[in-house]
Parts: structure tokens; sequence; C-alpha cells
């Protein structure tokens, strides 16, 4: 009989499936990693907030079905820490392999950042209703970097995370209401 992971920490949220909705996942699952002892500079904080914001993303675009949310849960279990991103779309499933895209493409690098960053990912079928859910797992390690057994990044894989790292910021300045700001963030 196989063994279950014993579960030490649970996150679990719906959200609005929405941009915003998909901020505030992100934003959540950072502050609860942060009170789990993992905080916000941390790799295993910054990987796991990355992976979210690109699920997440992935599921208001990919997945949304008017008057629908999403639902996200963070666990840990034995040292593993699995994000899942639930939708009730069905018929718009990720592939298998992320494929490769054009580099002047604006989109579809979502999924190979979630490959190259989590440890293992992938789709399984909601149950008992439509869906899917798109999960991935990293493997904390009690010291040093998450990622150190991993061979160092290609530099188009650096160029790939700095080009999408502004998913980790919100544009204050870019929103018409916080003109009055000049574009500071508070």
């Amino acid at each position: 009989m196989p063994q279950h992971p014993t579960l030490e920490r649970e996150f679990t949220m719906r959200f609005t499936s929405t941009p915003r909705g998909a901020r505030l996942a992100r934003r959540l699952v950072s502050h609860r990693l942060d009170d789990w002892g993992h905080p916000y500079t941390t790799p295993v904080n910054e990987t796991l907030t990355l992976i979210t914001a690109e699920l997440t993303a992935n599921a208001v675009r990919h997945g949304h079905v008017p008057g629908r949310d999403f639902h996200v849960q963070l666990t840990l279990a034995d040292g593993t820490f699995r994000i899942e991103v639930t939708d009730t779309r069905t018929e718009k499933q990720p592939p298998a392999s992320p494929p490769a895209t054009d580099s002047l493409s604006e989109s579809g690098r979502g999924l190979l950042l979630v490959a190259a960053l989590a440890d293992d990912w992938g789709v399984s079928p909601r149950p008992a209703a439509p869906g899917k859910t798109v999960w991935a797992e990293l493997h904390a390690q009690a010291k040093g970097h998450p990622l150190t057994h991993r061979v160092a990044p290609q530099p188009t894989d650096v160029d790939l995370l700095l080009a999408t790292s502004s998913l980790l910021r919100d544009d204050l300045g870019s929103r018409p209401g916080d003109a009055s700001c000049g574009g500071r963030r508070r």
C-alpha cells in the first residue's frame, strides 16, 4: 500500500477569474509562505510565487468560464511544496511539454517557466466536476537554494526569467486612478 505524504501545512482559497484575482492569489501565496517560515526574498518564496503567477495567469487567460472562479491550493508535505490551480474549463488543456516559442512573441512562456522552476508539474482532471487542475511541485531543502541540484540556466533562460519578472510587480503608475501618486509606490 503506497504511503501518503504527511500534510504539514495547507492554504486553500477561491479567486475571481480576473487578472486582479490572479494577482491576489500570487500575493496571498507569497504571504502564506512568509508565515510558514520562508521569507519573501528566499528562493523558495520567490520560486513558488513565480510559479503561482504563471499558473493563475493561465487559469484566467485559458481556463476562464464566465461566472466561475478558480481555486488555489498550496500544501507542504514531507518537504515538498505543491501548488494547484483548478479552473472549470475542460477543453483547454495545456500541452504535456511546453512548446518552444518565437523569441519575438509577447506570450507563451508561462509553462516553460513552470517546467524550468518546478521539480515536477502536470495536469489532472478536476474531480467530480468539469475542469482541470494544473499543479507544480518544488522540493524544499533544509538549507541553501531549493534548486541547487540543477544545472545553471542557459543565458536564454535568464533572459526569459528577467523578461517575465514584471509579473511579480504591479505597475501602479500605469493605472488611471494612481496618477496622483506620480507613478511611485507607497
